[in-house]
């Protein structure tokens, strides 16, 4: 098992400061739930906070998939 040797790699942990916009909001979101034991009806305002957080950053944001996948498609095309 394992990679095969020769193939591209890049490890995902090195793009760690990638802007992530929306943590905050989601942190939030998850104390409120964690401190209401699990009832979003009492975290109304967090939620409404995170999913205009979201839909604000999907209309902007490309599918690309993994970065692996696609260094790993490129090089089937230069064999």
């Amino acid at each position: 098992m394992g990679r095969k040797a020769g193939t591209l790699f890049i490890n995902p942990k090195n793009f760690g400061s990638l802007q992530k916009p929306c943590v905050k909001d989601m942190v939030t979101f998850l104390n409120c739930l964690t401190l209401n034991h699990n009832k979003d009806d009492k975290c109304s305002r967090q939620k409404s906070l995170l999913s205009a957080c979201m839909e604000a950053q999907g209309k902007n944001r490309k599918p690309w998939g993994s970065v692996n996948y696609h260094l790993q498609r490129l090089n089937r095309g230069r064999r």
